[in-house]
């Protein structure tokens, strides 16, 4: 598992290991799956797995150092067939993507242990989420995980609850997920599934 367990049971120990437990549930082998962020390549990772050999996965980021961690990781576990690298922001997904989607996943903000001044930004990232809706299956999903706690966060996180709130039911079924016993500005999960 890529998220601590106790006595096999997962700790939802922040918003990442809700997210995968959600990806876990809805994904399946031979699903098409996106990473719009891929950052270290954790979800990449965790979406090549769950797809199997029969299915695909797009890794999308700006920065090279995202790509070639991910690149990495993916070798180490003998799963970068099943992949495909984008040297491109998420904003061009619907021109990188030609299949419909059971998932996309979005990690908001800046790379783990990368230049914080590069973040994810409002303008591309409503591109993307807009582009990932037209690409879902029934029944796909968005996870987007929002970090409002660093500058640019908060204007972002408006914007994606924004979004998700205008999203019209029962054609999409929007939620937000996250902890209550944190501070304020603690990340989250937003999810939005496709209706059938």
């Amino acid at each position: 598992m890529s998220f601590d367990t106790l006595h096999d049971i997962p700790l939802l120990r922040g918003p990442v290991p809700l997210a995968h437990l959600l990806l876990r549930h809805f994904i399946h082998s031979g699903d098409s799956a996106v990473d719009a962020t891929c950052g270290n390549g954790n979800d990449t990772l965790l979406l090549a797995e769950l797809v199997g050999p029969a299915g695909r996965v797009w890794a999308f980021d700006i920065q090279q150092e995202a790509m070639d961690s991910t690149a990495h990781r993916l070798a180490a576990n003998r799963l970068a067939e099943r992949v495909t690298l984008v040297a491109q922001g998420h904003e061009t997904l619907a021109g990188q993507v030609d299949t419909p989607l059971n998932a996309v996943v979005f990690n908001l903000g800046y790379l783990p242990g990368g230049d914080r001044s590069i973040i994810t930004r409002p303008e591309t990232t409503v591109v993307a989420l807009e582009q990932a809706l037209g690409l879902l299956a029934p029944g796909g999903i968005v996870v987007l995980t929002v970090y409002p706690g660093h500058g640019g966060g908060d204007a972002e996180r408006r914007l994606a609850e924004e979004w998700a709130a205008k999203l019209r039911a029962p054609s999409f079924h929007a939620w937000r997920m996250g902890q209550i016993n944190v501070t304020a500005d603690a990340p989250y999960v937003l999810l939005v599934q496709k209706g059938a």
